[in-house]
Parts: C-alpha cells; sequence; structure tokens
C-alpha cells in the first residue's frame, strides 16, 4: 500500500453534474446521442486506421490498450479518463452543451429490455436475437473496429440476457463496495457487474477489445464510475493512498501514469482519483 502526504488535487467549485438516464428531460437525451452521432459523422483522427470516424478512435484506443487496462489496478481509473476524453471531446468537437448520462443499472436488473432507454426512441431494442439493431438512434450502425484485434466491418447487434444482467443489481454493487482496499474493490467490479453488463447486452458489448462501439457502453461505465465513486465517499482515505498493481505487477501509486495515447495529456492516478477535484470536476446526481 502507497501513501501519499501531498497535498491533494485542487477541488472544483462547481462540479458538472451527470445525470441518471430516468432523470433526464427528453431535450437533454437528444442532446446526448446527437454528440454521439455527431462524433459518428466526423472523420478520424488519423491517428487509428482502423477508425472510419472520430467515435471510433475511442473503440480503438480501447482495442489497442486493452491488455494494460482491464484485470489490472488501472481498471477503473482509465475508464474514468475514456469517460472525461469523451466529454470533452463531445464538447469540444461537436458543441455539446447538456450533462453526461448514466443508467442506474440497479434498478433494472434482470429487465434492460424495459427500460425508457432500449426502445426505438433511444437505443433501439435488446433482446433481438444477435440480430442488427434496425430502430433507435444508432439504427444500421456499422462498426469498423473489431470484433477482437481484427477490422472488419460488422453491425451493431445485442442478444438481451436478462439472466446475465439481473446481476447488475444493488446487492452485487454493495459486496464489491464493501471491500477494505480500492484493489479488491475493483477487482470484484470487473469480474462482476461490470461483465455482467456487458454480456448481458450482447453483440459488440461481449467484445473485451471493441465493445465501445456499442453507445451504451459509455453509460455502463459511467454506471461502474459512479458506484467508484460511492466508495470513496464511505472509505475516503482511498483519495490518499493506492494499492494493487498494474499489468506489469507494478505497485501503483498516485504517480502511476494513465495513458490516453496522446488523445490527451497523460493523466496520474492522482488526478483521477477523485471526481470533484480538477482535472475531473464532475459528480453523480445520486
Amino acid at each position: 500500500m502507497h501513501f501519499d502526504k501531498r497535498q491533494s488535487a485542487q477541488r472544483c467549485s462547481n462540479p458538472r453534474i451527470r445525470v441518471e438516464w430516468d432523470r433526464m428531460n427528453d431535450t437533454d437525451r437528444q442532446k446526448y446521442f446527437d454528440a454521439f452521432k455527431c462524433l459518428m459523422r466526423r472523420p478520424p483522427s488519423g491517428q487509428f486506421s482502423q477508425a472510419k470516424s472520430r467515435y471510433e478512435d475511442f473503440t480503438a484506443l480501447h482495442q489497442i490498450l486493452t491488455p494494460n487496462i482491464h484485470t489490472n489496478g488501472k481498471f477503473i481509473f482509465w475508464h474514468r479518463a475514456m469517460l472525461l476524453l469523451l466529454e470533452r471531446t463531445m464538447r469540444s468537437e461537436c458543441g455539446f452543451d447538456g450533462p453526461m448520462a448514466w443508467f442506474d443499472e440497479a434498478r433494472y436488473a434482470g429487465r434492460f429490455a424495459q427500460s425508457s432507454l432500449f426502445n426505438s426512441q433511444w437505443l433501439g431494442g435488446l433482446a433481438i436475437n444477435n440480430q442488427c439493431v434496425r430502430d433507435g438512434q444508432f439504427a444500421n450502425l456499422i462498426c469498423n473496429v473489431g470484433p477482437g484485434s481484427s477490422n472488419q466491418p460488422h453491425c451493431l447487434s445485442r442478444n438481451g440476457d436478462g439472466a446475465l444482467t439481473k446481476n447488475c443489481n444493488q446487492e452485487y454493487v454493495d459486496i464489491c463496495n464493501n471491500y477494505p482496499d480500492w484493489a479488491g474493490m475493483s477487482r470484484c467490479v470487473f469480474q462482476g457487474y461490470h461483465a455482467f453488463g456487458h454480456n448481458g447486452i450482447g453483440g459488440p458489448m461481449m467484445d473485451v477489445q471493441a465493445s465501445p462501439c456499442e453507445p451504451f457502453f459509455f453509460l455502463h461505465h459511467a454506471y461502474v464510475d459512479r458506484n467508484a465513486r460511492l466508495y470513496t465517499n464511505k472509505n475516503p482515505q482511498w483519495l490518499s493512498q493506492m494499492n494493487g498493481v498494474d499489468a506489469s505487477d507494478r505497485p501503483l501509486t498516485l504517480d502511476t501514469t494513465v495513458n490516453t495515447y496522446g488523445m490527451m495529456p497523460d493523466l496520474t492516478i492522482r488526478d483521477l482519483v477523485d471526481t470533484l477535484s480538477v482535472p475531473l470536476c464532475y459528480r453523480y446526481d445520486y
């Protein structure tokens, strides 16, 4: 375990609020998905040859870094950085001025398909037997990054499985958030309700490397991120110390770098551990 006595990051005076989907009005919902579609229309940065749009830059980034950001202590921090990068890009390149969204999966555990998210107005159908999504905001979406480490055009498909998403419940969140240490909590989340959320959607969401092709990926990881914030609310000692290891079994410290392949300046765990401090500056509505 590594303690740090240096001053913590600067606190934010006016943090942005991430709003749960059911609490978000239709205007803000549309702004949120319009920004996704804007990124899908924009040309890629050119940094990743497999990406055919600005949105696919994010999928390619995740694909390339997969070995470094999942089965180790960087898991929550890296995906927190990815959500920050997405938000910054939505705002700077697409004029997005609304709140970022998250989806309270515990409220719909086992019945995502009955939520206000998976319908023809928003994300389209969920229980569609591995067929391509043909309705909703992202109807007929083609993914060029993946499957896996290959890069072949394939459609956004889903195979909703309530027997899996039922494990995205509050009881599982509580089990993970009752771990006494950050590394234990993070490992529980990765192997537990986080994995059930991916596999319970099916299609590209089950693809460990290229899952960000599925727009729901970002609402799912915002749920994970929100629960990690609740963990530090209850265990504030983990704002000033860290444990666990990276993919090379090096101990994590608050000065461990979290790399986004140059898509934004590298951050450290110190920058990412407290959502109410610079540079994150956000909180969840509950």
